[in-house]
């Protein structure tokens, strides 16, 4: 069986930044209004960071509970890890989440500078400094048969779009504009020489775009 590599719910601003610029410890997405971008996403029942009960239904909801189905692993770049650049300064640090990620499968986390892996709740890290397709190709045994997610942010995202590793892509676009920041793309046209691509508008105002392999 296919073992796809997906992307699941990724956010990008109206002019194709998944992130500002100047991240930090306090903002992690940089001059981003993360309320503005990702809202519609948070107020979903099935949003896989919710602690309590309630959220809509709808459009929103149905693509957010996507996110984990028949997912058994994750690649993210090391910007979506943590703020730190560089050498790893302080190994404390053990990501944005807190001890319960919301991943659930080994991470592979693409960084120059390796570090020991570690497990918090039912997540283990791995940190690899490899090509897409090697780490695509650790990513997919961990998973075991299962699909791997993608998870970001832009630039990583970019680096395996480039070399024609990712098989679906769900993008949400929200209405507001950042200007400058991490890129995913200037248009979505820019993929359809590989991908069909559907875009389907929501009542909350976000524009989800669903491409698939040609």
């Amino acid at each position: 069986m296919t073992q796809l590599l997906r992307v699941q719910n990724f956010n990008v601003s109206s002019d194709g930044f998944g992130a500002g610029e100047n991240p930090s410890l306090e903002r992690p997405f940089g001059d981003a209004d993360p309320g503005a971008m990702f809202s519609w996403a948070g107020a979903t029942a099935s949003w896989p960071m919710r602690t309590d009960p309630g959220g809509s239904r709808g459009l929103d909801d149905y693509l957010t509970r996507d996110y984990a189905r028949n997912i058994g692993a994750e690649i993210m770049g090391r910007g979506k890890f943590g703020f730190q650049r560089g050498p790893w300064e302080n190994l404390d640090w053990r990501g944005w989440w807190g001890d319960q990620p919301p991943f659930r499968t080994p991470v592979f986390v693409m960084t120059h500078h390796e570090r020991p892996s570690f497990t918090l709740s039912d997540t283990t890290f791995h940190f690899v400094d490899a090509d897409p397709a090697t780490v695509l190709g650790r990513a997919r045994q961990a998973a075991q048969g299962k699909d791997v997610r993608l998870g970001g942010g832009a630039t990583t995202i970019r680096e395996f779009l480039d070399a024609d590793l990712v098989d679906t892509l769900h993008v949400a676009v929200s209405p507001v504009e950042l200007g400058s920041g991490s890129r995913l793309w200037k248009s979505p046209d820019e993929l359809l020489d590989r991908f069909h691509l559907d875009v389907v508008p929501s009542a909350s105002g976000v524009t989800h775009h669903l491409f698939w392999r040609k």
